[in-house]
């Protein structure tokens, strides 16, 4: 009796974990997925966020090999960058509704364009479609002295709104975001 009690356990231990072994889960993503929420206080409710992916310099230029000048670039790596608004805002005088949207971007070597497009839960620029557009603003290209290898989204509090300010290397661009009260 206890020879096949001990010998049915180790039927079902070997056959749980077979099972596990066999799940295959990916390594980590080379461009991984970050979230950035604005807040007005510590503990205030959020009024915007960013989901974006976080391309690594690894060498390459920032308009040339990566977010080529004039093109219209996804704002990040993988599935087009997301902005959402907990509430009405405006961007560059442009009232947008609260909801969710892609953020995408036109790179400039002097300025930016910055588009807030209605498309949300696409893979990159590959079915970005001007038609689509909420709001376009144009942003001018500023420098900072400290180099970010990885690209990166940040707010800063501003009167009345946020600075979504987003960095490269030492590329650093600034959109101007206000709350319509």
């Amino acid at each position: 009796m206890k020879k096949s009690l001990i010998a049915m356990l180790f039927i079902a231990a070997f056959t749980f974990s077979t099972q596990v072994e066999a799940q295959k889960f990916s390594g980590l993503d080379k461009s991984p997925a970050d979230i950035v929420y604005f807040r007005p206080e510590k503990n205030a409710a959020p009024l915007m966020k960013v989901v974006y992916g976080r391309p690594q310099l690894k060498g390459r230029a920032v308009g040339t090999d990566l977010a080529p000048y004039g093109d219209v670039w996804r704002t990040g790596a993988n599935e087009a960058t997301e902005i959402k608004f907990y509430q009405d805002v405006s961007i560059g005088g442009k009232p947008i509704s609260a909801g969710t949207y892609s953020l995408f971007t036109i790179p400039g070597k002097d300025e930016w364009t910055v588009i807030i497009n209605k498309d949300v839960d696409v893979w990159g620029a590959y079915s970005y479609k001007e038609g689509n557009d909420v709001a376009r603003i144009k942003v001018p290209a500023g420098s900072d002295s400290k180099s970010l290898e990885a690209f990166s989204i940040t707010f800063e509090p501003m009167d009345g709104g946020a600075k979504m300010i987003m960095g490269w290397d030492k590329l650093r661009i600034e959109v101007p975001i206000t709350y319509n009260y």
